[in-house]
């Protein structure tokens, strides 16, 4: 068993970021993985008009959900993205529709510029790499582990990652205390559950 300093743990974690990063940019991808998951999503976890569903918007070559997005939109869900908030790690999430206005936001991801604050009961998040566990590697701000935090002391809340199926790691990925490991993750080959498999 591989003991870490929290220095050690920090470099080892950087030099997977950016590993999985040059994996991920190489990926032969198409428009067609997009949608396959729109399909995917619906028909695994079936959600309730009523529930709230937190998707992103991409950033660079992360996996395009939009295509997700204005389907659940289309079919009447109610959807929100993540707003950043000065000084603190635990995102907001604000109401988007079709005639949603984006501006910029922080690391010049694009957010909504204004809507109603919603609490989402399904989280969906980006991802550079995900283990066996259901650990996630992300872009190293520790933002989604402090809002799955937060909102989890409010409600029940289901974690999912998306991304494609090659972003699976064989080896334990470097874990932080904060670290909270996804329920699902979504790929275009499908749903992979690491809830009936966590201790």
């Amino acid at each position: 068993m591989t003991v870490w300093s929290m220095d050690n743990l920090k470099t080892e974690k950087q030099n997977y970021r950016e590993h999985a990063k040059a994996h991920r940019d190489r990926l032969d991808v198409d428009e067609t993985d997009f949608e396959r998951v729109v399909d995917i999503f619906m028909e695994e976890f079936t959600p309730e008009k009523n529930q709230i569903i937190a998707v992103y918007w991409p950033e660079g070559k992360e996996f395009d959900c939009r295509f997700l997005l204005d389907e659940l939109v289309n079919q009447g869900f109610q959807c929100a993205l993540p707003t950043t908030q000065k000084d603190s790690r635990v995102l907001k999430f604000a109401e988007w529709t079709h005639d949603t206005k984006m501006k910029e936001g922080a690391f010049g991801i694009l957010e909504p510029e204004e809507g109603k604050e919603l609490v989402p009961d399904i989280v969906l998040a980006p991802l550079l790499a995900f283990d066996q566990k259901g650990y996630r590697l992300g872009q190293g701000g520790g933002y989604y582990d402090a809002t799955l935090e937060s909102l989890r002391t409010h409600k029940e809340i289901t974690y999912i990652g998306i991304g494609f199926a090659e972003q699976a790691v064989l080896l334990k990925l470097p874990r932080e205390p904060h670290d909270i490991p996804l329920d699902y993750v979504l790929t275009p080959q499908g749903v992979i559950d690491f809830i009936d498999g966590r201790s």
